[in-house]
């Protein structure tokens, strides 16, 4: 499936196309409206209105905070409102936004505007989403302040950083892929920007392009490892398990909870199968990296011994005491590639906070799981974790206590 399958496609030559909109008022709304409803389906795809809705709040009317390593960011408002929002926009400064992180009035971005990513998508599916953006209703809503520390405060840092981490360009189909694996690439690598997630960053927050989609911490979460690696990727996962899990959130295998559950409710599940079934294939295509499944050490035998008692009297109820849980429901533990990723805080995050999974359309009942915080002490959360990790052929590290800790103050945190 390729990118043109959402265009709309006119056989009439271009000056013969011009002389039809001028004679034609009817016409011309019809492409109008074509534009600004492709829009709409490119906006679900990016995941737009998820990170510029705060909750609660008024659909892309901005101000949602965005937790970064370096401080607080705050999303723009993005309805056509002509003083706060992006309602006095030109088509051509939309684009730079996008493909430069540059906004109309010359000021840098900072990336939590995903335009690393966005740079790749193209003039025509710019101009579409500009076309639905421009249709909202005009929301008057001015987000608070960045809370930045120094010199990060300063926009103009970006261009440095843009130097250094940055790289501009339009998305390039590769000739020897196929239309459906180029779909695909285009889906992951631009509009649904999974690597601003699934990428680990160095210390200024750039990328690792070296490491792309191999997991990284996003929001004291673990985004996955994406690559083919057979036991913390997705190396043993079907096409067709991969495209279930983003339309449904849920498959034989796991469930979506966490910042996943979102996408998967705003985004993925809203997308037709066959650009669901492009971004399993080129997913599908990205090879695991160098000594990504080395065998971890063997935890010691008290913690299992521990951990094991702690699985049976709370946690196999749910997941069953051979971890093979319960289909679409409750997640199988025996395999799972999260539950094996190199960092463990996903895992100490379940455990401790609990999770609600995704709701969609095809799975409207939402499963959840309970917090054990205020049951477990930090060791029996290790331990537990540990057990787990290590049980029915898992193989991951050892979690320690002093990694709960701190997780479990970040949630204290949180609530207060």
């Amino acid at each position: 499936m390729s990118v043109a399958a959402h265009r709309v496609a006119w056989p009439l030559s271009s000056c013969i196309l011009a002389l039809s909109l001028f004679s034609s008022p009817v016409q011309s709304e019809q492409l109008s409206f074509g534009q600004v409803e492709r829009g709409r389906y490119l906006a679900t795809a990016g995941d737009c209105e998820a990170c510029h809705t705060t909750p609660g709040g008024k659909p892309f009317a901005g101000g949602r905070a965005i937790p970064t390593p370096f401080g607080t960011i705050y999303s723009a408002n993005i309805t056509a409102d002509r003083k706060t929002g992006i309602g006095d926009w030109s088509e051509d400064q939309f684009y730079r936004a996008l493909h430069q992180g540059i906004a109309a009035d010359g000021s840098y971005l900072y990336p939590a505007f995903p335009y690393p990513w966005y740079t790749k998508v193209t003039r025509e599916d710019s101009d579409a989403l500009k076309a639905f953006l421009s249709s909202l209703e005009p929301i008057s809503n001015s987000p608070p302040p960045n809370k930045l520390d120094w010199p990060l405060n300063d926009r103009v840092v970006m261009k440095g950083w843009n130097e250094l981490f940055f790289h501009e360009g339009t998305f390039k189909p590769n000739s020897q892929k196929s239309p459906q694996w180029n779909r695909g690439a285009y889906l992951v690598e631009g509009l649904g920007h999974c690597g601003a997630c699934h990428t680990p960053t160095n210390v200024l927050g750039g990328a690792k392009t070296a490491s792309a989609l191999h997991g990284g911490i996003l929001q004291d979460w673990f985004a996955p490892n994406l690559t083919g690696d057979v036991r913390s990727g997705l190396g043993t996962w079907s096409v067709d398990e991969i495209t279930t899990f983003l339309k449904t959130g849920r498959n034989s295998r796991t469930v979506a909870y966490g910042p996943m559950s979102e996408v998967i409710t705003f985004s993925t599940s809203k997308l037709n199968d066959d650009d669901l079934k492009a971004i399993a294939t080129y997913l599908k295509d990205v090879p695991k990296g160098e000594g990504s499944e080395d065998n971890a050490t063997k935890p010691a035998e008290a913690s299992l011994k521990a951990g094991r008692a702690l699985y049976v009297d709370n946690c196999s109820g749910c997941h069953q005491i051979n971890g093979e849980g319960v289909s679409a429901m409750f997640p199988r533990l025996q395999g799972n590639s999260t539950v094996q990723d190199r960092d463990p805080t996903t895992i100490i995050r379940l455990i401790l906070n609990g999770a609600h999974a995704a709701t969609t359309d095809a799975r409207p009942t939402q499963v959840s799981m309970p917090a054990f915080n205020w049951k477990l002490s930090d060791q029996q959360v290790a331990d537990l974790a540990t057990y787990v990790r290590s049980a029915w052929g898992n193989s991951a590290a050892a979690v320690p206590a002093s990694r709960v800790k701190e997780l479990r103050s970040l949630a204290a945190g949180d609530r207060n």
